[in-house]
């Protein structure tokens, strides 16, 4: 057990000063009061201490193609395009190669404010398609970059059977992606098994269908069946509605569209997070907020990509929720994400402050808040808030830096998104441990030393 005291914790309750958190051995926040213990064993955190953000869309591997496509070429350049560089990328990784992109990636994570990720991970056998022996080797590789980061880990084994509506069979670049869905269950049994005997409080395991052109409903409602038995409140994800030409086959191929269909089939709940569904219509952003389910945005993806605009606005209004992720990596910052959630509104609707509210007009306050909690439900982890019964993953603002400089506590986090202040974060914590300290993680020059030498040897040639 250990006592902090803290100069200013932004606390579920608001902020507090000069307040007192016992954290215990397995990193969970055992008390939280307004007045200082006075204990020998306390340790003073001077500085300004707020939830770490839950990230909940990520493909690590894409790290290692950040930067590449960025180049116009004679052809229309789309996520089309993009998507068959990556496919190249993809069928080059093996386990190793994987778990030193994720650590690096992992790394930076935790330095901009992420303390836990959402993998959702569709590599699952070698490049020529068949299985890996015993366990799953690209899976634990992801485990193991974690464990070296520190991160907190919700790894989302995705199903993925076809390579568009109908059913169509896989294409030759896709062949390591597949699992059939008695695989699939079985190896996320397995991995539950393992992770109650191994218990390590940060690593969690949930699900992911690919996309509904990757799994046909009838498999879809197969795979949700058995994981409700599994674990009846198990997270699950799914990609939907991203690009336009996605929502069209599915309308040509289901006679509706995307959204919809998956509305119609009476499994969203609250366990489920939507993963874009940039182009849901008001209908369906209605069914989505009634349904209790979650949708992740990956604005700088969605960006990098050309998917299109997300009517954010739209949905809280009607008592949706959000969360965000890093998705390809395009960008690895949670404050860099919700500035273009904020912005891309404010250029669809010509005002400021639009994701303000009259219960929380700091935009700031209320977009870190709510993609914190919910955040935290998209990955099934006690994360998220600063409370008792949850994981102490926090980070340490330091007050004194310039891009800090004045603000107040209730406009801190306007400052953190819309003023560059990512490069106060001083210090980061995971489950009781400091995982990055005076802005520096422990681990980050071996590993950088070693990612760089793999993106010079190794690398494809993308671009």
């Amino acid at each position: 057990m250990q006592i902090y005291r803290v100069d200013s914790v932004l606390s579920s309750q608001g902020w507090l000063r000069d307040a007192s958190i016992t954290v215990s051995d397995r990193g969970e926040v055992l008390a939280l009061s307004p007045q200082t213990a006075a204990a020998a064993h306390t340790q003073h955190i001077a500085g300004i201490v707020v939830p770490g953000m839950p990230n909940a869309h990520s493909h690590a591997f894409q790290r290692a193609m950040a930067g590449a496509n960025e180049v116009r070429s004679e052809r229309r350049e789309s996520f089309w395009t993009w998507r068959a560089s990556m496919y190249a990328l993809a069928n080059s990784v093996g386990p190793e190669d994987l778990e030193l992109i994720a650590t690096q990636l992992f790394i930076e994570m935790l330095k901009a404010g992420y303390t836990s990720v959402a993998e959702f991970h569709y590599l699952h056998r070698a490049p020529d398609g068949t299985a890996y022996p015993g366990c799953n080797a690209l899976w634990r590789s992801l485990d193991a970059a974690a464990g070296i980061a520190g991160i907190g880990l919700t790894l989302l084994p995705a199903l993925y059977l076809s390579s568009d509506f109908g059913a169509r069979p896989l294409r030759r670049e896709q062949a390591r992606f597949r699992l059939s869905v008695e695989e699939f269950l079985q190896a996320l049994s397995l991995r539950r098994r393992e992770l109650a005997q191994g218990g390590d409080a940060r690593l969690h395991t949930g699900a992911a269908f690919h996309s509904l052109r990757a799994v046909p409903l009838e498999s879809l409602r197969e795979a949700a069946a058995g994981l409700r038995e599994i674990d009846p409140g198990g997270v699950i994800h799914i990609h939907v509605a991203e690009q336009l030409r996605e929502v069209s086959a599915c309308v040509r191929s289901c006679g509706r569209r995307p959204v919809e269909l998956l509305l119609d089939t009476g499994l969203i709940g609250p366990q489920w997070c939507l993963v874009h569904a940039t182009h849901a219509n008001p209908a369906e952003l209605a069914g989505i907020a009634a349904s209790g389910a979650s949708v992740c945005l990956c604005p700088s993806t969605e960006g990098n990509l050309g998917d299109g605009w997300f009517d954010a606005a739209r949905l809280l209004d009607a008592g949706g929720t959000l969360c965000i992720g890093s998705d390809s990596q395009a960008s690895v910052c949670p404050a860099e994400e919700l500035r273009w959630l904020e912005y891309a509104q404010r250029l669809k609707r010509r005002r400021r402050a639009v994701l303000g509210s009259a219960a929380e007009p700091h935009v700031g306050a209320r977009l870190w808040r709510a993609a914190a909690q919910c955040g935290a439900r998209a990955l099934g982890q006690p994360v998220g808030a600063i409370e008792v019964g949850r994981r102490a993953d926090w980070l340490v603002l330091d007050p004194a830096h310039p891009t800090l400089a004045g603000a107040s506590e209730e406009r801190v986090l306007d400052h953190l998104i819309f003023a560059g202040a990512r490069a106060a974060i001083r210090d980061v914590m995971v489950g009781g441990r400091w995982v990055v300290r005076g802005g520096m993680h422990e681990a980050e020059e071996a590993i950088a030393a070693r990612f760089g030498d793999w993106m010079l040897r190794r690398a494809p040639r993308i671009n």
